[in-house]
């Protein structure tokens, strides 16, 4: 089995011009790494090249090398030093790191914070869907589901919860309305096989544990639904329900 131990030092840059706006390193050829940047770019990630890479027209960007060398090590200092030299020639690079390989140690100041957030306010994610999604048709292990669980167990309950205590306007949904079309939309996709408990039934323990936990509670829930269903449904009036006396008020269309 062959070894890979070099590559080539890369720099983006749009065709008619001959400033760099991203170096970067890769031990395939520089064309191949361009299409995995678009690849990225399309699925969503938020970086200052990235979304600089999102508005250019594919055809008017191209991957120069700048550098070929053997040997891990030395590309990575090479990436650094590369990066380091267009900077100080004044280039409009988009990296948010010095270069080099393993882990770059970015520390976002507060000015990176904020102008990120001015870049995704209002922006539409990315959503991939059926045969497009990269996870379409495969499942997780249940060794890696039930890992999730202990994991997830109790992080969002009680005080752990990030909304725990907030009432009213301290509540980061407080005034929000779905609109008329949004609800529709997740109407028509909750209807049929797009319903998750589609053609499913619970089990007989579940039907246990339900009725358990529903004992003792007032059944039906509402004064309205006991009206409706022993007084409407049997024919019944009763002088002492406020809801019979509003029906016999009605005119009659009959």
């Amino acid at each position: 089995m062959e070894v890979t131990t070099g590559g080539v030092i890369y720099g983006v840059r749009l065709r008619p011009g001959f400033d760099y706006r991203y170096v970067g390193l890769t031990t395939k050829s520089a064309d191949l790494r361009l299409r995995q940047h678009f690849k990225v770019a399309a699925g969503g990630r938020k970086t200052p090249f990235y979304d600089w890479l999102r508005k250019q027209d594919r055809n008017d960007v191209i991957a120069d090398e700048l550098d070929w060398l053997d040997g891990l090590d030395e590309l990575g200092q090479a990436e650094i030093s590369w990066i380091d030299y267009l900077r100080r020639d004044g280039q409009p690079l988009l990296n948010l790191s010095r270069g080099g390989l393993g882990p770059t140690g970015v520390v976002w100041t507060d000015e990176m914070r904020e102008a990120a957030r001015l870049r995704s306010t209002g922006r539409l994610g990315t959503s991939r869907f059926a045969e497009e999604n990269p996870f379409f048709g495969r499942r997780h292990s249940d060794a890696q589901r039930e890992k999730w669980a202990r994991d997830r167990k109790g992080t969002n309950s009680g005080a752990a919860n990030p909304n725990y205590g907030k009432f009213g306007e301290d509540h980061p949904s407080f005034g929000r309305v779905m609109s008329d079309e949004a609800r529709s939309r997740l109407s028509e996709q909750r209807r049929g096989e797009g319903n998750p408990n589609f053609g499913r039934r619970a089990s007989a323990v579940t039907r246990a544990k339900m009725s358990a936990a529903r004992k003792g509670r007032p059944m039906p829930s509402s004064k309205r639904n006991a009206h409706t269903r022993h007084h409407t449904n049997k024919g019944v009036f009763n002088r002492t329900c406020q809801y019979c006396i509003e029906d016999a008020a009605k005119p009659n269309d009959e």
